[in-house]
């Protein structure tokens, strides 16, 4: 049990802010191994996890956003910080609304095998013509409200299995002119409320159901998914101007492949 919670924790860690499809890779252990799922106590463990790792990244930002946020709040004025602050809020609203409104749907329908493989593929190729046809101009502080709103319609897309929170946000981040690390930086503040929402909603129904939790898998859930995490943000704001986002583009494909491989061998 332990040894399947450190290795699905790493996969949460690594494939949450990367933009491969966290979804389409916690399907792997399930379709290859049989692994069982570890509980809601566990999604809650991991999902905090990462949710440390982003704010302990971005800590000075954050905390000034905050700051410059309140400050206008208040009647102070806006500024650079604020201006993203509330743009960050905005975008967070489009995926709130899109889940209350049909995440059981989403949740009954489309969380397949099938769904996640060409979900992998289809928004890898989409990530791939957005880097092709980027203009790379803008800073995470340009992108406006209106780019706020694009970017947080894009993050609902993300409710679709297979995905990519991170991938679907860093494609509209490219097509509206950012950089490739303003888009990535911009994907990452932005899953700070998202995920922190999704946790809480998480941990009001792990409560109501009164589960039997593990405190050993729970335990190892936050802090290995902490940890790949911190280290998979860095690691991807350090290499992306340098590598781009082919690799990954390449990576989706083939394991969108193996997935619709194991789904057509399964049927």
């Amino acid at each position: 049990m332990e040894v399947q919670a450190v290795l699905l924790a790493l996969i949460q860690g690594f494939t949450e802010f990367l933009p491969i499809s966290s979804s389409a890779h916690l399907i792997l252990p399930s379709v290859l191994l049989g692994w069982r799922d570890q509980g809601m106590a566990f999604d809650v463990a991991v999902h905090l996890g990462s949710l440390l790792a982003v704010l302990w990244y971005f800590r000075r930002e954050v905390g000034t956003m905050a700051a410059a946020w309140w400050h206008s709040l208040r009647g102070g004025g806006h500024s650079a910080e604020s201006c993203l602050a509330w743009g960050i809020i905005l975008a967070t609203v489009p995926a709130c609304v899109v889940g209350l409104l049909f995440g059981d749907w989403i949740g009954d329908h489309l969380r397949s095998g099938w769904v996640i493989a060409v979900a992998t593929i289809v928004f890898g190729l989409l990530l791939w013509w957005a880097d092709r046809m980027a203009r790379l101009q803008k800073t995470e502080y340009q992108a406006g409200w209106r780019g706020a709103l694009w970017l947080g319609c894009a993050q609902a897309l993300a409710l679709i299995p297979g995905t990519s929170r991170s991938g679907i946000t860093l494609t509209a981040g490219l097509m509206l002119g950012l950089t490739r690390e303003a888009a990535a930086r911009f994907s990452f503040l932005m899953s700070i409320p998202i995920i922190f929402l999704a946790g809480s909603h998480q941990a009001t129904d792990l409560i109501g159901s009164q589960a039997v939790m593990s405190w050993p898998a729970v335990g190892v859930g936050v802090l290995v998914s902490f940890a790949s995490a911190l280290a998979c943000i860095h690691l991807f704001l350090t290499l992306l101007n340098r590598i781009g986002v082919l690799p990954f583009v390449l990576y989706r494909l083939g394991l969108g492949a193996v997935l619709l491989w194991l789904m057509t061998a399964q049927a």
